[in-house]
């Protein structure tokens, strides 16, 4: 259960963000202010939470406790110092991150934040696009289906039924739509990319990666114009801890005991969370029939483990009869 809970908790610490970039925009901060100092806090928690961690199996190790054991073998594993190659590895693959940020956020101009959750949760079908295209297999009837469900339920929650497509701004909708497609890279090149590597250290250099990227686009003006040390940090510290540092610590800490599919069900807690606080706190008005859509997604989402479960206690209660 406690891995379950930080699954949950993790993909929820994502469902926040959007009602804080809203909000960063209403105190008049720009895109670069905003993703800048998300993951510059990003970056410190994570270099941080990596040296001490590093620190602790180091002293460990003098101690005499990391002996001939697996322990030992995998505290040499995580104190092995890295290539520059591996480190530039990690941090390239920490740009999807800051893309997805970057063109997330941008999204939030020109639609609710109710809309663009939505428009990023289509990561769930694009990856199983990537899925069948990397395995060079069709999809079965249990995705097929999923996908329908995910499109009909994507529709309903999105408000298209009741104000039409057009009311919506393209380039938002695009924004939000490449969003989903960045995050979707991220996915890929994130668990492919050193999994050698300890998880601490490879969310440092991930970060550091991102945070250099966004650098480069939008020069750290806040650092030196006294930016910083307004508002403006505390919403780069919640974006950072939210966004940042606390759901890959926890989806790091519990999906290796749960499962993905598992971890898929409980990471779309992401979905709901944003629409409500849309809702309560920017008071975007969002109608039973965009809730019926969310319910619809969660669905789409849950139906092929879903399938498994029941596949798998069929076969355990006709082995039991036997």
């Amino acid at each position: 259960m406690k891995y379950m809970i930080s699954v949950f908790v993790g993909a929820a610490s994502y469902g926040v963000l959007s009602t804080f970039v809203v909000l960063a925009y209403g105190e008049g901060y720009k895109l670069g202010e905003v993703v800048g100092s998300q993951l510059m806090i990003g970056f410190l928690l994570s270099w941080l939470f990596a040296t001490y961690i590093e620190r602790k199996q180091r002293k460990s190790a003098l101690s005499g406790k990391a002996g001939k054991d697996s322990g030992g073998d995998g505290l040499k594993q995580g104190l092995q110092r890295l290539t520059w190659k591996t480190r530039l590895l990690l941090m390239a693959a920490g740009l999807p991150t800051a893309i997805t940020g970057l063109v997330y956020y941008h999204s939030l101009r020109y639609i609710p934040a109710s809309l663009a959750i939505l428009l990023l949760f289509q990561f769930t079908w694009i990856g199983v696009l990537v899925q069948c295209i990397r395995q060079k297999k069709r999809p079965n009837r249990a995705i097929i289906t999923t996908l329908v469900i995910l499109l009909g339920g994507t529709i309903l929650a999105a408000g298209i039924m009741e104000h039409g497509g057009g009311s919506f701004h393209p380039l938002g909708v695009t924004l939000g739509f490449l969003a989903a497609i960045s995050y979707t890279l991220f996915i890929l090149f994130s668990g492919n990319a050193a999994p050698e590597v300890a998880p601490a250290t490879r969310s440092k250099w991930m970060m550091a990666g991102g945070m250099i990227f966004v650098f480069i686009l939008f020069p750290p003006e806040f650092l030196w114009n006294g930016d910083l040390f307004s508002s403006l940090f505390l919403f780069g510290t919640l974006l950072g801890l939210f966004g940042a540092f606390i759901p890959p610590l926890l989806f790091a800490y519990g999906v290796p005991h749960i499962g993905e599919g598992m971890a898929g069900i409980l990471g779309a807690a992401e979905l709901p969370v944003a629409v409500l606080l849309s809702s309560v706190v920017l008071h975007e008005q969002v109608s039973w029939l965009q809730w019926a859509g969310v319910v619809l997604v969660l669905a789409g989402v849950s139906y092929p483990e879903l399938i498994k479960l029941i596949k798998r206690s069929r076969r355990i209660s006709s082995g039991v009869g036997a």
